[in-house]
């Protein structure tokens, strides 16, 4: 919250996509007076364009042009040669270029208008999209205010042309984001009733979406590459930015083509596993809405991230200078929050989805320890939310710091590889450690699923849970392995088939504006959120699929079948395992150590 409510007092995100006068007014927007400056504080909602007062002849001096701006409602469109014709343009289209204070009717009048008003003659201009400057169309003003600009944007720091690009784009990063939603709710309701056709018809998108859009990939880095006309630093970032999606994105292809090729005999049990977690989630319809609500708290909080980010970003100090005019110093240490406030977003997203398998499996548990199947327990759904926020938001705040804790050394690593790139040993090692550490982060998502179940299951806090659950799965790890292990790949095709299409819309919408953008840095982030939105989603059926095996697990070691110690599990399910894993003859040989220390052994009971 410090850094939240320090960005908002000291930044400013408009100055970097809106522009800014020489009087510390942004444009597009009403401001707040500067002390020191008397043109300051103006009404700009209307005057939504940088109109530069000698914009033929501009110079840079410390990532400022020297020429006096203007914020302007609309650009000069045809070249105007004289007072009287500034004075025209002016009453006819309501943009004022002279000087504030210099009023419309002392254009021709005052004797100091040849220095308040723009140098004559106005070239003609156009709006610019991405910093609305009006630019000079004039060949050779339009060479140099082009030479100003291009040394400007070189020279400003990586970061802030990260914050322009994902500025100039957020139009576009929603509409993605948007898209991907649809896709996974799709997903959703192609998993629920899932076929075999269906099956196949996913895993022939999944096939075809990885391959064309690690070829788009290639043809743009080339295409890029190949580019005359690329002068710009961000530019060349595209390029460098472009090779590494292209070589990861062909990485990427090449393990789970091997993998489809590989797990392709486990598609009929894959059906039949999808079918009963359909029937449990038949008996709570609620599950199925619970991702929206989830997907809504994310988009709320990226969205509230966004802005804090945006206004770290541009945060400075408004300073009065000589002639009244305005200049932004920049804060020392925003680089420092700008990662703390990245750590944030990793652990809070973790946060929100830790919470959502808890929900899921607690409503999950309740209904498989139920001796009445024809008769689910009633707001299973309700019942779970209350728990979780009475008792165990701690479980699902130590869960997800783990997670964030095994990203951090990645991102360092990362930033290691980048300063190291030249030593080939170097990067040899620092791949293999990125790789040890993306499988750690893997297999503990996984193993805190089985936690936050077994907190379902018997009430207790994370840490017992945990060892719980590690004792389960390494008693039952070959059955629960062999059952869950294509399902879970299945369900993780489906969120590479939202993330790939996605990027598709991402690359096609991105190519079309390749000016002054970092584009391929907002790709990048709309890869993120669709993978968190079809994670959300899917999770629905990867946690009840993990949920259901880890309480017929519980279920096996607790009872035995007879009468005095029936089991839990229905016989669709027990017939499902059987055939599975080949357990019919070995049934009567299952362990009867109860869980936890329960003398009878017959009602577990969930989280109530």
């Amino acid at each position: 919250m410090f850094i939240t409510g320090y960005a908002v007092m000291a930044g400013a995100a408009e100055r970097l996509v809106l522009g800014y006068d020489s009087f510390g007014n942004i444009c597009g927007r009403k401001n707040t007076p500067v002390k020191g400056a008397p043109l300051s504080g103006q009404d700009m909602t209307n005057k939504k364009y940088v109109f530069f007062l000698n914009s033929c002849s501009l110079e840079m001096q410390s990532l400022e042009i020297s020429s006096l701006s203007l914020c302007v409602s609309s650009c000069p469109q045809e070249q105007l040669n004289s007072l009287e014709d500034l004075q025209s343009f002016a009453r006819n289209n309501g943009s004022f270029l002279c000087i504030y204070n210099l009023n419309v009717s002392s254009y021709t009048l005052n004797p100091k208008a040849s220095q308040l008003c723009p140098t004559l003659p106005v070239p003609p201009s156009k709006y610019f999209p991405l910093f609305n400057r009006c630019v000079p169309q004039n060949p050779e003003c339009y060479s140099k205010y082009a030479s100003v600009l291009i040394s400007m944007v070189n020279e400003m720091n990586v970061f802030h042309r990260i914050l322009s690009g994902i500025l100039a784009g957020r139009d576009t990063v929603i509409g993605l984001s948007v898209l991907a939603l649809a896709f996974s709710f799709i997903l959703v309701l192609t998993f629920r009733f899932i076929r075999t056709l269906l099956v196949h018809t996913l895993i022939a998108l999944v096939v075809f979406g990885l391959l064309f859009v690690s070829g788009v990939l290639w043809w743009l880095y080339y295409d890029y590459r190949n580019d005359p006309s690329t002068e710009l630093e961000t530019e060349k970032e595209n390029v460098k930015f472009l090779l590494g999606y292209a070589i990861f994105s062909t990485i990427v292809t090449v393990v789970l083509l091997s993998l489809i090729f590989v797990l392709r005999t486990r598609l009929r049990f894959t059906v039949q596993l999808f079918r009963i977690v359909g029937k449990i989630i038949g008996r709570i319809p609620f599950l199925l809405f619970q991702p929206l609500w989830t997907f809504l708290i994310l988009i709320v909080f990226w969205v509230f991230w966004v802005a804090v980010l945006l206004s770290l970003g541009t945060a400075g100090t408004a300073q009065s200078t000589s002639g009244g005019q305005v200049e932004y110093r920049a804060l020392s240490g925003i680089c420092y929050m700008a990662w703390y406030h990245f750590i944030g977003l990793i652990w809070t997203s973790e946060f929100i989805l830790a919470c959502q398998q808890m929900v899921i499996a607690g409503a999950v548990v309740t209904c498989y320890f139920n001796r009445n199947k024809n008769s689910p327990p009633p707001h299973p759904v309700l019942s779970s939310i209350s728990v979780l926020f009475c008792y165990h938001l701690g479980t699902a705040v130590k869960g997800s710091f783990l997670i964030t804790i095994l990203r951090i050394p990645r991102i360092v690593l990362l930033y290691l590889y980048n300063i190291l790139k030249q030593k080939k040993n170097a990067k040899c090692l620092f791949k293999c450690c990125f790789c040890w550490f993306c499988c750690q982060e893997s297999c503990l998502r996984c193993f805190n699923q089985h936690a936050y179940t077994s907190t379902a299951i018997n009430g207790t806090n994370f840490c017992t849970s945990a060892k719980d659950a590690g004792c389960i799965l390494e008693r039952n790890s070959p059955k629960l392995a062999s059952i869950s292990c294509f399902g879970d790949f299945l369900l993780f095709l489906g969120k590479v088939f939202v993330v790939c299409f996605t990027v598709f819309g991402g690359l096609m919408a991105f190519n079309y504006h390749r000016e002054l953008q970092v584009w391929v840095v907002p790709l990048l982030l709309v890869g993120f959120f669709a993978y968190l939105m079809s994670h959300s989603f899917l999770s629905v059926f990867e946690v009840t699929a993990d949920a259901i095996f880890l309480c017929f697990a519980v279920d096996m070691e607790t009872n035995d079948g007879t009468a005095e110690k029936p089991y839990f599990v229905d016989q669709e399910l027990l017939t499902f395992v059987s055939q599975s894993n080949k357990l019919t003859e070995g049934q009567n040989q299952r362990s009867t150590r109860p869980f936890q220390d329960n003398e009878d052994g017959t009602e577990l009971q969930p989280m109530v």
